[in-house]
């Protein structure tokens, strides 16, 4: 019997820009919805407040005065999310490519777990110096759904990533 032992050096392999794109996206979806299920029914407060935070990126903090719906908001929130989450999908699968990182659903698993934790210290702890009103976000809850965001992204990289190699 051969016992195949997965290298984790490093290896000139361009990711899948799109299966990364893509894996982004969903991953950014899923956590929304989490994040939408938790406001609105264990905590009870407006499922539209981290919206207003997510658009005072590019709205700047007046938004931040009101919690309720408005169209616009919401619209440049989602573009937000959204292009960030295929971004960071692009880091992620930048990181994973070469390294052969997803070699298997555990391994994927693990650097999609390090990758959210790693995203919400930058989000939560850099990123705050440019948008104080993040600090007010940082949580458990947050960092869980950061860590669903990158074991979401690297395990779906993972599958659209080899099916398109498969193919």
């Amino acid at each position: 019997m051969e016992l195949h032992m997965h290298s984790h050096h490093y290896v000139a392999r361009t990711p899948d820009w799109t299966a990364a794109a893509v894996s982004g996206f969903v991953a950014g979806a899923v956590v929304m919805v989490m994040e939408l299920f938790w406001s609105t029914v264990v905590i009870n407060v407006s499922p539209w407040a981290a919206s207003h935070l997510v658009a005072a990126i590019l709205m700047g903090p007046d938004v931040l005065q009101s919690a309720t719906f408005s169209m616009g908001v919401v619209i440049v929130a989602l573009v937000i999310h959204y292009v960030l989450g295929a971004v960071f999908g692009a880091i992620l699968a930048a990181i994973m490519a070469p390294f052969h990182l997803d070699s298997s659903v555990a391994m994927s698993l693990l650097v999609g777990a390090v990758f959210g934790l790693l995203l919400y210290a930058f989000n939560f702890y850099g990123m705050v110096r440019v948008y104080p009103w993040f600090a007010d976000m940082r949580n458990a809850i947050v960092l869980l759904s950061h860590l669903l965001f990158g074991m979401t992204a690297a395990v779906m990289y993972r599958q659209l990533e080899r099916n398109r190699s498969d193919a």
